[in-house]
C-alpha cells in the first residue's frame, strides 16, 4: 500500500494543503482533505513513482506521449497530483470550500512560500493529474459514475481522461474503476467556477 507514504508527503507539503476537521475535537477527526504534490520535487519517493507508473501503464496510446511529458518534470510549469478525499455525505458547500481553500493555498504559496523563488515556482502548477475513484454506470461497462461529484466537474474541464480497472479493495465485491483526469490550471479554475455555481454561488 502507498497510502501511508503519500500521507507523509502531504504532511511535509506544508505550503499547499487543507483539511476539514471539527474545531476543538480532541480526537482530531478529519472529514476531508485536499493537497497537490509536485510530480518531480518528490520524484524519488517510491509512492509517487508508483503513481506515475500506474498512470502510464494504463494510458491509451493516443495520450501516452502527452502524459509522459506532463509527468517528466521537464515542462515549463510543474505538474501536480491532485489528491482529495472526504466523507461522501459532506455538505456540498463545505466540499466547495475545501477546494477553494486549496486554490487560495496555491495562490498564496506561489507568492509567499519560504525557500526562495525556486520553491515558489515548484508550487505554480500548470497541470493537475487526478486519480478519481469511479464505478461502472451500468452493467454494460459503458460510461462511469464518479464517487465524488467534484471529480465529475474536473473531468468535464479536463484535457483528457481515461479509465481502467482499479485493484480490488479488501472486503469489497463491487467492481471499482480508476479514472485519470488530466487538466490544465485553466481547466481547474474553470471547474472551480462551475462548482461554485452548482453549489449555489454566482
Amino acid at each position: 500500500s502507498q497510502s501511508s507514504p503519500l500521507a507523509d508527503l502531504m504532511i511535509e507539503n506544508v505550503a499547499v494543503g487543507t483539511v476539514i476537521s471539527t474545531e476543538g475535537d480532541k480526537d482530531g477527526y478529519v472529514y476531508g482533505f485536499a493537497s497537490v504534490l509536485n510530480v518531480t520535487k518528490s520524484q524519488d519517493a517510491p509512492c509517487l513513482q508508483h503513481l506515475k507508473g500506474f498512470c502510464l501503464k494504463h494510458c491509451p496510446s493516443q495520450h501516452k506521449v502527452e502524459l509522459e511529458t506532463v509527468l517528466s518534470g521537464k515542462t515549463n510549469r510543474p505538474a501536480g497530483f491532485l489528491l482529495h478525499s472526504r466523507m461522501v455525505n459532506l455538505p456540498l458547500e463545505i466540499t466547495e470550500v475545501l477546494h477553494q481553500q486549496l486554490v487560495l493555498d496555491m495562490d498564496w504559496a506561489v507568492k509567499n512560500a519560504e525557500g526562495g523563488e525556486k520553491v515558489r515556482k515548484s508550487l505554480d502548477f500548470g497541470v493537475f493529474v487526478r486519480l478519481a475513484p469511479t464505478f461502472p454506470s451500468d452493467g454494460s461497462g459503458a460510461g462511469v459514475m464518479y464517487k465524488y461529484f467534484d471529480d465529475e466537474i474536473f473531468a468535464s474541464n479536463a484535457e483528457f481522461t481515461y479509465t481502467f480497472d482499479a485493484p480490488k479493495t479488501f472486503g469489497s465485491e463491487d467492481k471499482q474503476l480508476c479514472t485519470v483526469i488530466v487538466m490544465t490550471k485553466t481547466g481547474h479554475r474553470a471547474a472551480m467556477k462551475e462548482m461554485k455555481v452548482m453549489v449555489g454561488g454566482s
